[in-house]
C-alpha cells in the first residue's frame, strides 16, 4: 500500500478515535483504552508494531458489556480500519 494512502487511513482512524473518546456515553475505561491506542499508533517506530499495539488495545475493550451499541459499532469499525492498514 502506498505511504500516502496509509497516512490518509491513519488520519481517518485518529478522527474516529477522537469521536469515541469525546463521547460521554462511552465508559471511561473504553475511552482510556482508545486514547492509549491512539498514542501507540502515533508513536515513533515500526508501523506494523504501532498498528498491532493499537489493535491490541482496542480489541481488549471491544466486547465490554457496558459499551452502548452505537459505540460498539464505532469500535468495531475502528478495528476494521486498523486491520486494513496492517495488511
Amino acid at each position: 500500500m502506498e505511504e500516502s494512502k496509509i497516512l490518509e487511513l491513519i488520519a481517518q482512524v485518529n478522527k474516529q478515535m477522537d469521536v469515541i473518546t469525546s463521547d460521554t456515553s462511552v465508559p471511561k475505561n473504553v475511552r482510556s483504552a482508545i486514547s492509549e491506542a491512539k498514542q501507540k499508533l502515533n508513536a515513533a517506530g515500526d508501523l506494523t508494531v504501532r498498528i498491532s499495539s493499537a489493535i491490541y488495545s482496542v480489541d481488549g475493550v471491544s466486547n465490554d458489556i457496558n459499551l452502548p451499541p452505537q459505540a460498539r459499532t464505532m469500535v468495531w469499525n475502528l478495528l476494521s480500519m486498523l486491520e486494513s492498514i496492517k495488511e
